[in-house]
């Protein structure tokens, strides 16, 4: 994965949450969801090409599916992967 566009199949979104403010102000953590092939290699690659920044730790987690109902009928919400990415002290990303 040499091409920067590559990372942007890997990195999906940012979790803008109340929890991960917290994680950033605290931790210097933020949490993205990623898509459910990558591992925690191409993940750092990616964070750290996308946003010039050195990561020291990724945490990954598989968030499952959940059942919903839509227009009454019984349905499941799609499985997703979120990965957690611990920064350097000093770097930083900006999510807004």
């Amino acid at each position: 994965m040499a091409n920067p566009a590559q990372y942007y199949d890997v990195v999906r979104r940012p979790l803008i949450t109340e929890k991960s403010s917290k994680l950033q102000g605290l931790r210097n953590q933020f949490r993205f969801e990623v898509a459910s092939s990558a591992n925690r290699v191409e993940v750092k690659k990616a964070i750290e090409t996308l946003f010039s920044v050195k990561v020291l730790k990724v945490n990954m987690l598989n968030v499952p599916s959940k059942a919903r109902r839509m227009f009454g009928r019984p349905g499941e919400t799609r499985p997703w992967k979120k990965a957690i990415v611990t920064l350097r002290a000093g770097d930083t990303i900006d999510v807004s």
